[in-house]
């Protein structure tokens, strides 16, 4: 299952960002971020991955080699020399679910309308179509020559600002990813049940609906699934949890070359495992740390727990 003997290569799409961040706990200044760099490290346990974004003229060596260090190719990664990488600096208060963001800074992605994917990337299997612009997102997609699975997620302002090219877009991949009050948003209903339903309805093969601490539900054509949140008790910083859930579910799903109701269920397991571990420090130091060892545990304990 790790990604040595994985054959299949997951393209992964998303921001990659520079972060300032404030939690109860703690706080951290310019450290790695953005949803790409989440999903991609968390994917690249368990296929090798092809990231596809924009950094800066600030970007530094030492995180290009960390991304380099788990197989992570960045040729379709455009770095821009006259303006600095994506920022953002947010502060969360006690419940860890409260969040502010004091600053937000486009930089780089004010000019990147997507990349031109090499020839390689157009060929991949697997994707991710991570959060970013939706038009990015649908460039992206429109480039891949003949993809075998394509997951897409999605945030409240790409549904307010882009909604006609989003609905599109989600009738032409495999899996919906989004969060709780994104789903309602999106389907316009406050019944979480409801809105997974619709969002199938819409033409989505499946939807999986995130609902934080809560766990997450899959809504597929062959039945419906809910597990549950690894119980966290040393929660340190939230932020990149949903992309690291969504990146190591999409490089499961390409390890196993298999996208049916029951490879889905099992990369929900692992994806909750490794964004449980994310949660833990900032940006992804803890998950790189203990590695697919403790991803396999706490996958282990999820499905254990689920048992009756």
């Amino acid at each position: 299952m790790h990604r040595k003997g994985a054959q299949n290569r997951l393209l992964v799409l998303g921001s990659i960002a520079y972060d300032c961040i404030e939690t109860p706990v703690a706080s951290e200044d310019y450290i790695l971020g953005g949803s790409a760099s989440y999903a991609g490290l968390a994917a690249s346990f368990f296929a090798p991955v092809d990231l596809v974004g924009a950094v800066g003229n600030d970007f530094k060596q030492s995180d290009i080699d960390r991304l380099k260090a788990h197989g992570i190719g960045l040729d379709n990664v455009v770095r821009f020399g006259e303006k600095p990488s994506f920022f953002w600096r947010g502060k969360y208060f006690d419940d860890f679910n409260t969040r502010e963001t004091i600053d937000v800074r486009m930089n780089c992605y004010e000019d990147y309308a997507g990349a031109t994917l090499n020839d390689s990337a157009r060929s991949s299997k697997y994707a991710l179509l991570g959060n970013i612009s939706t038009q990015i997102q649908a460039g992206v997609f429109g480039q891949l020559n003949d993809p075998s699975f394509v997951m897409l997620d999605t945030m409240d302002l790409w549904i307010r600002n882009s909604n006609e090219c989003l609905r599109e877009l989600v009738g032409k991949v495999d899996v919906l990813v989004l969060n709780d009050s994104e789903a309602r948003l999106f389907a316009d209903t406050s019944n979480l049940i409801c809105a997974g339903d619709r969002i199938i309805e819409m033409g989505a093969k499946s939807a999986i609906i995130k609902t934080g601490e809560y766990g997450a539900m899959l809504f597929h054509e062959d039945g419906f699934f809910t597990l549950p949140a690894y119980p966290v008790r040393a929660l340190h910083d939230p932020t990149g949890a949903g992309d690291t859930f969504a990146g190591a579910l999409a490089g499961y799903v390409a390890s196993k070359d298999s996208s049916d109701f029951e490879t889905l269920k099992m990369a929900m397991v692992y994806g909750a495992a490794a964004a449980s571990i994310a949660v833990e420090s900032f940006s992804c130091y803890k998950l790189e740390e203990t590695g697919m060892a403790e991803i396999r545990r706490r996958a282990d304990y999820i499905m254990k727990i689920t048992k009756i």
